[in-house]
């Protein structure tokens, strides 16, 4: 027991400090909250809206997918280095895993996990519309100008 006396005393200091620093923080640190500090931080911009929808299940099945990839590798290497020392019992229980891998595979991509967006749909570029090219159209007319609130009118022309 007195080899491990060390280990025992750090983790104790380890936790006493852990948690001393955190009863002096709220002892100590000075409380002036105010709404500046109370808003979310978004890199220096103002929050204009709620936050965005919550992520897609077909986000976290594909994080799903890329760990299991990572399994399947971590399983492979040591198959491939030693197959010859695991013999008959380690191939069946490669192709075993690798089989529950492909069926899971298969099962999600015909669920759909992997088609991100809309459906893109071709469409025409160019539409001749009378209404398009009348002579009441002007670049006055059709663009819209802000931030001229308060400032003196000039005549744009075209």
């Amino acid at each position: 027991m007195g080899q491990y006396l060390p280990i025992v005393v750090l983790t104790v200091l380890a936790v006493l400090f852990g948690a001393g620093s955190v009863v002096a923080s709220k002892l100590l640190a000075p409380r002036r909250p105010n709404t500046a500090k109370e808003a979310p931080y978004e890199c220096g911009i103002v929050p204009s809206r709620e936050a965005p929808e919550r992520f897609p299940v077909s986000f976290f099945v594909v994080a799903m997918l890329f760990i299991m990839f990572d399994i399947e590798i971590i399983f492979a290497y040591p198959f491939a280095v030693a197959s010859q020392s695991l013999g008959a019992y380690g191939f069946w229980e490669f192709v075993a895993f690798s089989a529950v891998f492909f069926v899971a595979f298969v099962y999600v991509i015909a669920r759909g996990a992997l088609d991100w967006g809309p459906i893109n749909k071709p469409r025409q570029l160019l539409t001749i519309d009378d209404d398009i090219f009348s002579a009441s159209r002007t670049s006055s007319t059709t663009i819209r100008r802000v931030g001229l609130e308060g400032r003196p009118v000039e005549k744009v022309s075209v």
